[in-house]
């Protein structure tokens, strides 16, 4: 198995600097031979070294330098001088690309060119050039670089400036060089089936028909008496919610918060102006119903808001322990299932509210969002009409809906309840992945796993991004905290997971070693 790596351990830097011997020293006669066999380039504290592994053998690598003055604008002058303003407006430097002999296949040189054009490319270069050599100038053409400059050199070291620009990659490059990506984002989810009913209108019986097959089946998932459907993300859903909370004046409420989806529902609540108190919980921790209704005893609410599942960490918060303390208190209980309706059965007949989306668990396309509600309300003239949940109950349609979304959504729940098996199991298996003892949280649920990297692994995420497999760790609180969140949701789990399970295999030999 081929795959790529930022170089960034003391033993990596060793095997670049014998494998820079090997190629600049006795292949090409560039520098004087040593005893030691090695050559540690000049620039080596400011290049970014990408390499090329066979399992845990390191067989090629390159250097990835922006830092001016390049190496080629020495043996040349300034290579603006020879390329125009657009080209030149961000430049970076490749250079050393090596591959050990036995190694100089079209595969290890695509897997370094993808590894490479994934990393440069995200950092919105708009040209990279090299000091090519002549005896593999065939090599860096396929590559996509062109020759910009006069040869330069000696005669047995003999180097073209050449130039790969943005646009000739997008142009030419990009389709080609394409390698089959993974996601293991917590959605949006990917697809594989057409698009179907485009064109259809939400005011025909073909609509209604496609309509109601998936608002009984949420009805059915859920266990709720009504569900209202809107055109909008999650935070819409709770927007909705928050909004009935407001137009009702129930009063007094609680908001529970133990990661970044209770401090939104807390800066949701805030903007509505509603009276609320705040228990927090440490971000993975889940909250300890004795000390709740130890809480409770002593005070008076009307509502009690929290997230089922919180996507930042992977905790889950337990509904059944929620639904049967506000029961006791006789408390309003509105929930967030955004991240896990859909990733594991459970019932929201006692909840007085509840949210969900239908690109999550779920496996539809981003763009639904979905209140559940136990009782027929009022309409209320304080709130905007499309925030007012009276305009979507009793299977109302007052606004256009995509056909597109809802066919999409009634397919994916064809897939229920087979579907919770099927994440339980995909859970199951990501749990036997390495590094899996830095998970943030204990108590989770069957939708994803958020793990806490120390510094060694800071860079497993690029890393990663190197090979074609995309975790989720981008998102602002992610970073803040180190977080890497991997999910099960994605619909080439099985096929992607396998891969991944021999590459993180590899990658813990290499930085444990």
């Amino acid at each position: 198995m081929y795959w790529c790596k930022i170089a960034h351990t003391e033993a990596e830097f060793e095997e670049i600097a014998r494998l820079n011997y090997e190629t600049f020293v006795e292949e090409i006669p560039q520098h004087k031979p040593n005893s030691e066999r090695k050559k540690v380039d000049r620039f080596h504290h400011e290049n970014t070294y990408i390499v090329v592994y066979k399992g845990i053998e390191l067989i090629g690598m390159l250097a990835f330098r922006d830092q001016r003055p390049f190496s080629i604008d020495e043996k040349i002058g300034k290579v603006e001088q020879y390329l125009s303003k657009e080209i030149s407006a961000k430049l970076c430097e490749i250079r050393l690309l090596a591959v050990k002999k036995a190694y100089r296949t079209g595969r290890v040189l695509l897997k370094l060119t993808q590894a490479l054009t994934a990393f440069a490319y995200e950092k919105g270069y708009s040209a990279a050039v090299i000091s090519g050599t002549t005896r593999e100038e065939k090599l860096y053409k396929q590559m996509g670089f062109s020759q910009f400059a006069p040869a330069t050199g000696t005669e047995d070291a003999l180097f073209l400036p050449m130039v790969l620009t943005r646009q000739q990659f997008e142009k030419s490059l990009q389709q080609r060089l394409a390698k089959e990506c993974h996601t293991f984002y917590p959605g949006p989810v990917k697809q594989r089936e057409p698009f179907m009913y485009s064109e259809l209108s939400h005011r025909s019986l073909g609509f209604q028909s496609l309509f109601e097959q998936m608002r009984n089946k949420l009805l059915q998932l859920s266990g709720a008496a009504h569900v209202a459907t809107i055109v909008g993300t999650g935070t819409l859903a709770n927007e909705v919610m928050l909004g009935q909370l407001k137009a009702q004046q129930l009063g007094r409420g609680l908001i529970l918060t133990n990661g970044e989806f209770g401090e939104r529902l807390r800066k949701q609540a805030e903007r509505w102006s509603l009276d609320f108190d705040v228990i927090e919980q440490d971000w993975g921790s889940s909250f300890d119903t004795n000390i709740l209704d130890a809480y409770l005893q002593k005070r008076s609410y009307q509502w009690l808001l929290a997230v089922h599942g919180e996507t930042s960490t992977g905790t889950c918060n337990d509904i059944k322990e929620l639904i049967q303390l506000t029961k006791r208190y006789n408390i309003k209980l509105c929930i967030d299932c955004i991240s896990s309706f859909g990733a594991m059965p459970f019932s929201l007949k006692d909840c007085y509210l509840a949210t969900a989306v239908s690109g999550k668990a779920i496996g539809a396309l981003s763009g639904l969002a979905f209140i559940f509600s136990q009782n027929i309300v009022k309409s209320s003239s304080t709130l905007p009409a499309y925030l007012d949940l009276a305009n979507y109950q009793q299977g109302a349609i007052p606004f256009t809906l995509p056909a597109v979304l809802v066919a999409n959504v009634t397919a994916a729940l064809q897939a229920y309840p087979e579907r919770y098996g099927q994440l339980q199991q995909r859970f199951k298996t990501l749990l036997q992945l390495p590094f899996m003892h830095y998970q943030v949280s204990t108590r989770q649920y069957p939708m994803l796993i958020t793990l806490q990297l120390p510094k060694t692994l800071s860079n497993l995420q690029r890393d990663l991004m190197l090979n074609g497999y995309y975790v989720h760790a981008d998102s602002q609180y992610l970073r803040q905290r180190d977080f890497m969140q991997l999910s099960v949701i994605q619909p080439d789990f099985e096929i992607a997971i396998n891969h991944l399970h021999k590459l993180l295999n590899y990658y813990k030999q290499i930085v444990d070693a």
